[in-house]
């Protein structure tokens, strides 16, 4: 069984639907037929806490990602997403909120499944980005093939 939660703060939009979606299709590619993930979107504030708190690095991030299973077990963990980076980075790079929203919490999930990448200009051509952007481009053809009144549903908080 596979248990998604998507947790957000009143205030902050998200949406839901695209990152359970999004996680499923990430699971589904992988393999896993058993997992457990949460993803929470939080403000700089608390992204930066946990940034420094758990790695030691000041200043804001996009997305954590904390592996709570051990090896051999099925996946547990939970994902950060800082929902303000998250804008900025969609609003620089001329890409659509909730797809950015989408590809963090993607990014978490690989991480929690045992995916790393390195730093740098070169972590855009490893093994993590591309698994990443592939699962991104599925849910763009599985969203092509739904019918109308389902792509008018809007997610809510």
């Amino acid at each position: 069984m596979i248990t998604i939660h998507v947790n957000a703060p009143d205030g902050i939009r998200v949406p839901r639907r695209l990152i359970d979606r999004a996680l499923r299709a990430t699971l589904r590619r992988e393999g896993v037929s058993r997992a457990e993930l949460s993803v929470t979107f939080v403000g700089d504030p608390e992204i930066a806490n946990l940034h420094g708190r758990y790695l030691g690095r000041d200043g804001v991030t996009d997305v954590l990602a904390f592996a709570l299973h051990r090896e051999g077990d099925d996946p547990l963990g939970d994902v950060y997403v800082g929902h303000a980076q998250a804008l900025r980075q969609a609003a620089e790079d001329g890409a659509e909120p909730d797809r950015e929203l989408a590809r963090l919490a993607v990014h978490g999930a690989l991480h929690v499944l045992g995916y790393g990448h390195p730093e740098g200009p070169e972590r855009v051509r490893c093994e993590m980005y591309r698994v990443q952007e592939e699962v991104l481009r599925g849910l763009d053809r599985e969203q092509d093939s739904a019918p109308l009144a389902a792509t008018m549903a809007g997610d809510g908080p």
